[in-house]
Order: C-alpha cells, then structure tokens, then sequence
C-alpha cells in the first residue's frame, strides 16, 4: 500500500495543489525533498506527463487526503537513493515509474477489496523534482527509448491494457474506442492492434480521426453523430468491443454500437458521472458492461515489453518545460491533445 511521506532537510521545486478550485490552483514552488523508507527508491525525474486525473484532482474530484500535495502518475529519471532493504537497483539506473502502488503482496496482482493506490492521488507524485515509490515500481528504462516517451505512456497505457484484457479482446474483433484523442484512448487504438482486432474511432475533431488513421485504424466517425449506424455501415457488423471513457455524451450510442454479446468496457467517464441503462436492451441481447481502473504488475510489464520492442509507440502531443505545466494543463482542459502531454526538467 503507500507509505508515509518521510523528508530530507532540503527543497525540491514542485507544483502543488493547496485548494481544488480548479487547474489555476496549481503552485510552483518549494516543499521538503522525500526521503526513501525501507524498500524505497528515491527517483530524481527528467520528466513526467500529466493525466486527467491531475486536472480532476484539482477541482475536488477526487480531492487530496491532505495539503500540501503533488500530483503526477507517470514519470521517469534516475534512481538518487535508496532506502534500507533495496535490491537489484542501485543510484543511477535508468527507471520508469510503475504508478499503479497496494498490489496484492504475494502475488503483484491487481486488487479487488479497495487496497489499490494510485501515485499522485493517494501519495505525492511526479510533479516535482524527486519521487519515492516501491523500489519494485522503479523499471528499468530501455536504453534506446528517449526520455519523453518513457515519462509518458505508464498510466495511460497500463490503464488501456487492462481495459483490453478485462474485455477479452480477442484477434479478429471488432473493436470501436470512443472520443479517441486522450492518453487512454489513443493506447487503446494501438493496443487493439497490437492484440489483432479491426478498430474504428469516434472523435469530435476530423483531424484526430485522420491521425487515428493513420496510426492503424479502419476508419472513424464523429462522435456527436449516430455513430452505431455509421460503423454498421462500414464494417458490415457492429462492436465486439467498446472501448469508452466519455460517458453520458455517447453512452447511448457506445451501447448501440455492439453485437449481441458484445461488450462495453470504461474506466472513466469524461462527460458526467452518471448514463442511463435501456434494461431490456441490455438482457436482450447479452450485453456486458465492464468497469476497470489502473492496472497490475503484469499489464505495466506488458505494456513495456510493447514499448522497449517497438510494437507500442508511445504517442507524445507536445512537451512542455517544467514551468509551463499550466500551459499544458490549459491544453487537456480543452481536449487538444491527441496523446499524451509530457513535462520536462532536464535533458537526461
């Protein structure tokens, strides 16, 4: 599970939420450098990406347990300091930050009994200059892949796979992801591909169906149309699996959009928190509907193995310097991005 934040005597530059009035909340400035416990490693970052979550976080949704906190999920540099008991890394190995934390001791699997913690939720994150985390959630970074990648495509990715496999996505499917664009989204794309399945797109913008395009997928429709009808007429069939994190703006659609025992799966809900379920829609026709949320051990060494081959390319939109966070958060409340939104410190 997490673990106590313990600080050395000096200041790390970070940025901070004090408040959740919204992404203008964010701080740059000083708080204590944590310090490594036993089994910790302490990673100094060359980068990091920011996620919905952090623009979540900063309206109350979820809120921080306490003040001051750092956000961040993904991140990546080089291991500075290691606490008591640490094994197999040593200081300046080259790491990628696992930010899935509380898998189930003996055996690294996801838990289902409310154990699950998420770095930068739950526990200061990679917002800052310096991150502590599990020494078993510092990976090993693969020599060849530049550093804006491997800040980028932890959460995101990870949280995609897991979705996938939840969804028993199988080679042959047809798969549909809805209001492709976002970190989740665009992985889902690729990782669908890499699984085997035929994929189609929604989005609201042309020029993100066209990149979805060009990155693999059949084709794309937009998502405030009839969409189901649109991939019926395209594909010649509807959606083994859907993948959704929109919500209540598409949900009836999504719905639309599967087979007769086809199934929906959302770890996310971009639109609102609540859809409405048409029952004898459901029972009828043997629909599933599957939540998910992060992701275990397994899927992130999945998702790397991708990655450090080459099968995965880790989608970067843009990336800004570490005193340009506000600007990058600017550009993932406005849904701009296609991919994910990394913020650099360093060069590495």
């Amino acid at each position: 599970m997490a673990t106590f934040r313990r600080v050395s005597l000096w200041p790390m530059r970070a940025w901070i939420l004090n408040d959740t009035k919204g992404p203008s909340s964010y701080t740059l400035t000083e708080v204590d450098t944590p310090a490594p416990g036993p089994g910790e490693v302490r990673v100094e970052l060359v980068g990091s990406a920011l996620n919905r979550l952090d623009l979540w976080m900063s309206m109350g949704l979820p809120a921080p347990k306490n003040f001051p906190h750092v956000p961040g999920g993904d991140g990546a540099g080089t291991v500075d300091a290691l606490g008591e008991g640490v094994e197999g890394l040593a200081e300046g190995d080259e790491v990628i930050i696992d930010p899935s934390l509380g898998f189930a001791p003996t055996t690294g699997l996801i838990p289902y009994g409310g154990r699950l913690a998420v770095l930068g939720e739950h526990v200061w994150g990679t917002m800052g200059e310096y991150v502590v985390v599990p020494a078993a959630n510092a990976v090993p970074k693969p020599a060849h892949l530049d550093w804006d990648r491997a800040a980028a495509y932890g959460l995101a990715y990870g949280t995609a796979c897991r979705m996938l496999r939840r969804a028993r996505l199988s080679a042959g499917d047809l798969m549909l992801v809805v209001g492709v664009g976002g970190g989740v989204s665009s992985a889902g794309l690729l990782i669908g591909r890499i699984m085997g399945a035929e994929v189609y797109v929604t989005s609201r913008s042309p020029a993100k169906i066209d990149r979805a395009v060009d990155l693999g997928a059949a084709g794309g429709f937009d998502s405030t149309a009839e969409f189901s009808r649109e991939l019926r007429a395209a594909a010649g069939r509807q959606a083994d699996v859907v993948f959704e994190n929109v919500g209540p703006a598409t949900w009836d659609q999504s719905m639309r959009s599967l087979v007769p025992g086809g199934r929906l799966v959302t770890c996310g809900s971009t639109s609102g928190a609540k859809v409405e379920v048409v029952v004898p829609r459901l029972f009828f026709r043997h629909h599933e509907i599957i939540g998910s949320t992060m992701f275990d051990s397994e899927d992130f060494a999945q998702v790397t193995s991708w990655v450090a081959g080459g099968e995965l390319p880790v989608q970067v939109d843009r990336v800004y310097e570490f005193e340009q966070m506000p600007a990058a958060m600017a550009r993932m409340k406005a849904g701009g991005q296609f991919g994910k939104l990394v913020i650099r410190r360093r060069t590495g």
